[in-house]
């Protein structure tokens, strides 16, 4: 076995709840983060020639299962269920001290957000990016006991077999660049940074990537997205705390959505291209798709720590297929996807990244 000792500290606050969804320090969370990223990770391994199946078989013998039907045994005899070989622990199982929710929450413009007498009325930056965990109570509030606050740290320490060593490294360094963990993730909340306290680095890897049209095609999340200019990846400017960056994506995030106009109301016939962002949106659904059907966004935000002690929010694509029961068309998604992607080229506060 080998280990790795790692603190891991949060940059924005984390929505990490528990039975009683209050926020507390927890491993089922990393575990669930190592499991996503080590998909990415086998993907680059076998050059993205991926046989499900085959990758979902490695995985359960790696992380336990109690499913495959397929395992065995050092005997050859068939087993039912399969314990992890994969061994974390954290230092602390604590609290959040986030309660209640403290910070100021700047206003921002959303244009399809009026008041009743029709005027546009501005939202909560921090409330929009995230609402569920986050809700309006005369202002911006927890809806449950706690969140983790931003700078909390913890040591995280895992332990694996010798031969998963390059790919667990690997799932590590992507953890770092682009993890986040609990409720609204992938808005940026739950950042959080890995450093070894051993003295040795963590991986370097180039970024995974395949172009657009080849991620597509795939409908699980196995790469980052590229394009004729690189990377799918956008840095904004460094802000000097999580909240005023949080304002920046909120900003951002509604001006890439809103671009596209909405021609029809509730029950639409067929879907709009806003709609292939994510769904379901409000006041805006798709007869065919009903009101439980759920597309998260592919496109992720983190934020990351600058070496200036500042903070900076990157802006990730990870496109893949979307389920099939949405019936989607790769060249529409295609389409829609490049104007999103153009849109964030043309916006001044952000730069692309080359890994």
């Amino acid at each position: 076995m080998q280990t790795r000792q790692l603190q891991i500290q949060f940059h924005t606050p984390a929505f990490l709840g528990d039975a009683n969804q209050s926020g507390r320090w927890r491993t089922p969370p990393f575990k669930a983060q190592l499991r996503q990223w080590w998909r990415v990770a086998y993907a680059v391994q076998q050059q993205f020639a991926v046989n499900v199946r085959e990758m979902r078989e490695v995985e359960g013998r790696l992380f336990g299962h109690a499913w495959l039907e397929s395992d065995k045994d050092d005997q050859d005899n068939k087993v039912a269920a399969r314990r992890s070989q994969v061994r974390i622990r954290l230092s602390q199982w604590s609290e959040g001290n986030e309660s209640p929710w403290s910070s100021q929450d700047a206003q921002v413009q959303h244009p399809n957000v009026h008041d009743r007498d029709g005027r546009q009325k501005p939202v909560g930056a921090q409330l929009y990016m995230g609402f569920g965990p986050l809700i309006f109570e005369r202002g911006t509030a927890l809806k449950a006991n706690a969140a983790i606050q931003a700078k909390e740290e913890a040591e995280l320490a895992i332990a694996f077999p010798d031969d998963q060593a390059p790919l667990l490294d690997h799932a590590l360094q992507l953890m770092d660049d682009y993890g986040t963990a609990g409720g609204r993730s992938r808005n940026g909340w739950g950042s959080y940074s890995l450093h070894r306290t051993d003295g040795q680095a963590i991986a370097v890897n180039a970024t995974p990537s395949q172009l657009l049209a080849k991620c597509l095609r795939e409908d699980w999340p196995h790469a980052l997205g590229a394009d004729s200019q690189g990377l799918l990846a956008w840095q904004t400017m460094p802000h000097k705390d999580w909240a005023g960056l949080m304002k920046t994506l909120a900003q951002t995030k509604i001006a890439m959505r809103t671009q596209f106009d909405f021609n029809s109301g509730k029950n639409a016939s067929v879907p709009e291209d806003r709609h292939w962002l994510s769904y379901p949106v409000t006041n805006h659904s798709v007869a065919s798709w009903g009101n439980n059907a759920r597309l998260p966004n592919q496109l992720r935000f983190k934020v990351r720590p600058t070496v200036e002690g500042q903070l900076v929010g990157v802006i990730f694509h990870i496109p893949h297929q979307p389920p099939k029961e949405f019936g989607s068309n790769i060249q529409t998604l295609e389409r829609i996807w490049r104007q999103v992607h153009s849109h964030l080229d043309q916006t001044a506060t952000l730069k692309r990244l080359t890994a």
